[in-house]
């Protein structure tokens, strides 16, 4: 009885495996009947190939791989920092400069907000607005890095940053970075160097300008010429080092003390004008103004009168003759906390030369000499008390604007071709706004 089940059980199971095969053929049959004996044979020929293609793609792969170890290599030696963000600012990857730069303790494994790994919020706002333009962004602000170990403290000091970011695919952003704090530290020794030295230079100068006067009394011409000159040169190396140490000072402390009281803006040009007006008088040059009358302006006279004593100096020097200067002032009114803040914008135009465009970003730069055309001549002496001849009356005067919380652009004026300088200040005196808007 025994047996009998046993091979009942096995002929059962046989013919379900039997069945089963029959199943599985007549599937296969099914599959394969549009396949004509021909066509399969080509199928056939065309494996090789497809293992050959196969191969090939995974040669490339390889070599994808390799660039990129690569690229990532040249960027960890490279001497900039540099950082990647993904869509939603988790970081990818950062160089080793990158993570000395910004006191950044990462591991490649991990995947954490950049905002998390590092607290700078200009660093954040760069990237989203990277992300939100697709286009590159440059930024520069001050780091101050922050340290959970007091003990290092001490040791961590805030730095100047600039960082150049690019939209990547997929909402990626690449951002390099650029530590400027030492160009920063050597530029401020230089200019103490520099300051020291200005302050040693003013005693033997004032020596070498007494003896020069002596001199000057006692011989006739023609000898008395060569002292002329003497003079001159010596009042401009004074005027050098008078105007770097004013400059410098204005630098270091940009809230500087001024002596701010009401000024009448027409009668601030008006004398200094007159000043210049001798040299003007040679080139048959005019001044010309439109505005509001009584515009009163809260400032510091003297440096107000230094500022505009130097940019028409200027204007006179590279105007061709029978020409005008014009001056224009006018308030603008613009929308603050739902108040009216007047800003007072003065426009110097001339019919001079003008700016090349490759000097229009660096005019305010101490030293800066640009095109030659606006270069000035030290043998000329044709100024009267301005800073010119130096390369550092620009420079003055924008820290003088920069003082009074207003600002100054230069641009070249579309009708005239000259010189545009553009200046704007919000420290505008209520009879002013009165009889303006009346």
């Amino acid at each position: 009885m025994l047996l009998l089940g046993f091979f009942l059980g096995l002929a059962v199971g046989i013919g379900f495996w039997v069945w089963q095969q029959v199943q599985l053929n007549r599937y296969l049959g099914r599959l394969l009947r549009p396949l004509t004996s021909h066509s399969y044979k080509m199928r056939l020929l065309l494996i090789p190939g497809l293992r050959q293609e196969i191969a090939m793609v995974k040669q490339n792969q390889q070599d994808l791989q390799q660039s990129l170890q690569t690229y990532q290599d040249l960027l960890d030696f490279a001497p900039v920092g540099y950082l990647q963000v993904d869509e939603e600012n988790q970081l990818l990857w950062c160089n080793q400069q990158a993570q000395e730069i910004l006191y950044l303790h990462w591991q490649p494994e991990q995947v954490r907000l950049l905002l998390e790994l590092v607290r700078s919020y200009e660093l954040d706002h760069l990237i989203e607005q990277t992300r939100d333009l697709q286009k590159p962004q440059m930024g520069e602000w001050i780091f101050h890095p922050s340290c959970d170990d007091a003990a290092e403290m001490a040791t961590i000091k805030s730095l100047a940053l600039r960082a150049s970011s690019l939209p990547l695919p997929n909402g990626q952003v690449g951002v390099f970075l650029e530590n400027r704090q030492p160009l920063l530290d050597i530029n401020q020794v230089r200019d103490r160097y520099f300051s020291d030295l200005a302050h040693e230079l003013r005693t033997p100068l004032t020596s070498i300008r007494l003896v020069a006067e002596t001199l000057q009394i006692r011989l006739e011409p023609p000898l008395n010429r060569w002292v002329n000159r003497l003079m001159q040169e010596v009042d401009r190396l004074i005027n050098l080092v008078q105007s770097w140490l004013d400059l410098t000072q204005m630098e270091a402390n940009p809230n500087m003390q001024l002596q701010a009281k009401a000024v009448e803006l027409r009668s601030l040009i008006t004398s200094v004008w007159e000043t210049l007006e001798p040299l003007a008088v040679r080139q048959h040059l005019s001044l010309s103004y439109s505005g509001p009358e009584n515009l009163w302006i809260k400032a510091d006279q003297a440096r107000m009168y230094q500022v505009f004593l130097n940019l028409l100096d200027n204007s006179i020097k590279y105007s061709p003759p029978s020409t005008n200067i014009h001056i224009e002032a006018k308030i603008l009114s613009t929308k603050d906390n739902d108040a009216a803040s007047p800003i007072l914008e003065i426009n110097l135009i001339d019919s001079g030369v003008g700016f090349s465009e490759a000097d229009l970003p660096h005019v305010f730069e101490r030293f800066y000499r640009g095109d030659k055309a606006r270069t000035h001549s030290p043998q000329d002496g044709n100024s009267i008390g301005a800073i010119v001849g130096n390369g550092l009356g620009l420079a003055i005067v924008e820290q003088i604007i920069l003082a009074h919380g207003g600002s100054i652009k230069a641009m070249n004026h579309p009708e005239t071709g000259g010189a545009w300088m553009q200046l704007q200040f919000c420290e505008v005196m209520a009879n002013s706004l009165s009889q303006d808007y009346s």
